[in-house]
């Protein structure tokens, strides 16, 4: 396993439409424990496979509820209700913003062993499902959030102070 480089905005990588990922090969396999490494490493909740330079629709996330999620291939099929919060991104490093997304969110993907599953997430999970499918499209939170973005080293002193 290793830990890989994340691409930041301003990477043209990162806009790019991924391609389907056809058969899980060893290759791919290595993909997946990278992309955990790399975002356990860099304390993420998710990480998706244009980050680390892989034109590939290919997900990983663990949202801190005991389960490690491998979304291949992955399709929402459902969404209900809102949430509005802030979002952050390793590929914008030192930043926020407030995002609106979907409360719950159904899923469609493949596991890493091209089984098909269905996911359905609320809250965070919701938040980080919808978050890396973007990435897939070549879409970051920057696109869609609400007002400026803002300092996320600032905003960590201000919930200090509120304590």
């Amino acid at each position: 396993m290793a830990i890989r480089q994340v691409r930041t905005i301003g990477d043209e990588i990162l806009r790019k439409e991924c391609k389907p990922v056809k058969e899980v090969t060893p290759r791919i396999k290595e993909l997946i424990e990278d992309m955990f490494e790399t975002m356990y490493e860099t304390n993420g909740v998710g990480l998706a496979a244009p980050q680390v330079g892989v034109l590939k629709q290919l997900v990983v996330i663990d949202v801190e509820d005991g389960n490690q999620y491998v979304l291949i291939n992955p399709e929402i099929i459902e969404t209900e209700g809102s949430q509005t919060g802030y979002e952050g991104c390793l590929s914008v490093p030192g930043k926020s913003g407030i995002v609106t997304r979907p409360y719950k969110v159904k899923v469609r993907a493949y596991n890493e062993n091209m089984e098909q599953f269905e996911l359905e997430g609320e809250e965070l999970l919701a938040r980080a499902i919808c978050h890396e499918c973007d990435h897939l499209q070549g879409q970051l939170y920057v696109d869609i959030v609400e007002g400026e973005l803002e300092d996320t080293e600032s905003l960590m002193e201000e919930e200090e102070e509120q304590e």
